[in-house]
């Protein structure tokens, strides 16, 4: 476990791409995660009135509703991290790096390993500074105190957390499958952002689809089931009902793709000729 994480470190340590795409995930994390406050006065000063209520007065960041409300909108900007780990797949092929640590004594398990442990660790900083700054803005701005608010919900960070997991094991794959790192970000940024969600949404909706089976096969598609882990929170606000768990099934069907995902990456790499 040292071995493949001292691996990992001494090829990004010294990798600008790599902290710079970091930044700008934290960076981005930090505004979604803390930008709430702001958007309501803008609102307010914009004369916004939802039936005669002042929206800065939205309990947005009450404990413990803040743990889904933060990580619901920071699921969509995980493809930055997916992009990192499509940067130092990429790397890998492009400059036989793969191939000389295969070469030096590290098996492919471990290679993969290797990789894995970087997705682990990239999915904990993300985890514990949306909890860190997740933690200051209900201290500040809550109406609720206690310890039986703060840590109630937490499951959404791990579920925040697993998502992470799961989509950047998805880029790996892809990487593996195209080895050109920018088709591979362009491909997933729109087939998740565009693709996807505009044939789920189809299925869901369209007058032909949606009295039959077709809703029920949109759960199913890879994004979809991940975006279904942390439903959209915002609705309770108009008081409209909500799912305020992680759903089990979305989990179910997300551990089902991250199985595929693992398989495929195992399968890919014992049968390609590293050597």
């Amino acid at each position: 476990m040292i071995r493949v994480l001292k691996l990992e470190w001494l090829k990004v340590r010294n990798y600008k791409s790599f902290w710079i795409l970091l930044g700008m995930y934290l960076l981005a994390l930090l505004i979604i995660a803390s930008g709430g406050v702001f958007f309501l006065e803008w609102l307010k000063s914009k004369g916004a009135d939802f039936d005669g209520i002042d929206p800065t007065i939205l309990p947005i960041y009450d404990f413990p509703d803040i743990w889904q409300n933060t990580t619901y909108l920071a699921s969509f900007v995980k493809v930055l991290l997916a992009f990192i780990v499509i940067i130092s797949v990429n790397n890998d092929l492009t400059y036989s790096t793969m191939r000389q640590n295969i070469i030096d004594g590290i098996s492919k398990k471990e290679f993969i390993l290797s990789k894995f442990m970087q997705i682990i660790v990239l999915a904990l900083i993300s985890t514990l500074f949306l909890f860190l700054i997740g933690f200051i803005n209900g201290s500040i701005y809550s109406h609720v105190w206690g310890v039986e608010y703060i840590f109630d919900e937490l499951e959404f960070l791990f579920a925040y957390f697993y998502e992470i997991v799961v989509y950047c094991t998805l880029a790996f794959l892809l990487t593996l499958v195209i080895k050109k790192a920018g088709f591979v970000i362009v491909i997933l940024f729109l087939y998740t952002l565009m693709f996807e969600p505009i044939a789920t949404t189809i299925l869901m909706n369209a007058p032909y689809f949606k009295d039959g089976m077709a809703p029920e096969i949109a759960q199913f598609f890879p994004i979809r089931s991940l975006n279904n882990l942390i439903s959209v929170p915002y609705t309770r606000y108009v008081f409209m009902e909500i799912e305020d768990n992680v759903s089990y099934s979305a989990l179910a069907i997300t551990s089902a793709w991250f199985l595929f995902y693992l398989g495929s990456i195992f399968y890919i790499l014992n049968k390609r000729d590293l050597k």
